[in-house]
């Protein structure tokens, strides 16, 4: 199983960040998404489908929890070459108006993907998730 965490403090109260996060369609704001629409009834087990460029992704809402400012979500279809991917999002208040961000996924490679493929499929998802990050004190701003 490969894992990695995004861990940064960002601006903005937490209580403005958890509602951008917690808006499972709304994630237009983030870098590079065209669209984001979602499928099903609110809650969990909904679906959105993220258009970045000629790529689609869907996920599926795992759990959401406002107590403590928890997201987790799957990917059920879309082009990482993975099992199992589950994403979580965890935001703690710090203090003086700013918000702990903890953004980070683990999955399963499929038997047979060699460890160098496993490190670069997480790292090129870590960067994405770090961009994203940035992005979240500017959404949660407005």
């Amino acid at each position: 199983m490969a894992e990695f965490v995004v861990d940064k403090e960002i601006e903005g109260s937490v209580d403005a960040v958890w509602n951008v996060v917690a808006d499972f369609g709304g994630l237009t704001w983030a870098p590079g998404i065209e669209s984001c629409e979602v499928e099903g009834p609110e809650g969990v087990g909904q679906i959105r489908k993220v258009k970045t460029g000629p790529v689609e992704i869907h996920e599926r809402l795992e759990e959401i929890d406002p107590a403590a400012r928890r997201l987790r979500y799957s990917i059920v279809q879309g082009p990482l070459p993975v099992d199992n991917y589950l994403a979580t999002v965890e935001l703690t208040d710090a203090g003086a108006g700013r918000t702990q961000v903890r953004w980070g996924a683990r999955f399963e490679a499929p038997d047979g993907m060699d460890e160098g493929t496993v490190k670069a499929i997480a790292g090129g998802v870590e960067g994405s998730y770090s961009g994203m990050v940035d992005a979240l004190a500017t959404a949660a701003s407005k």
